[in-house]
């Protein structure tokens, strides 16, 4: 069991959230971003097929692909590069006390200007 935990701990968290990005919206929701994940899953995914279709006939069934492709892509980057906040959300893990920081992650937050 103690291997399993421990290959757990060593998996890069970027690549998942990227791999999960296929389903657009769910790296996010892997990371804890959960507002852009559910906006992403919800309306993102929307409003990419809408606008596929309405482009369908004007680019000869071309956009059907091309569009959710690059959407997919930018999504699963975005997702890669975000900050993991795994940890960070107190009310999702109320074993750990309040004052308890997380545990050290392979990113960084980016914090606004003082």
């Amino acid at each position: 069991m103690n291997e399993l935990v421990q290959a757990w701990r060593s998996i890069d968290r970027n690549r998942v959230a990227a791999m999960l990005s296929i389903l657009p919206g769910a790296g996010h929701l892997y990371k804890h971003h959960y507002a852009s994940g559910f906006g992403l899953l919800i309306g993102g995914n929307i409003l990419v097929g809408f606008i596929s279709v309405l482009m369908t006939f004007g680019t000869f069934l071309l956009s059907i692909l091309v569009v959710p492709a690059i959407y997919i892509a930018v999504v699963a980057a975005a997702a890669y590069h975000l900050p993991d906040w795994h940890g960070r959300h107190h009310f999702l893990h109320p074993w750990r006390p309040a004052n308890q920081e997380p545990e050290e992650t392979s990113t960084t937050v980016v914090q606004g200007p003082p």
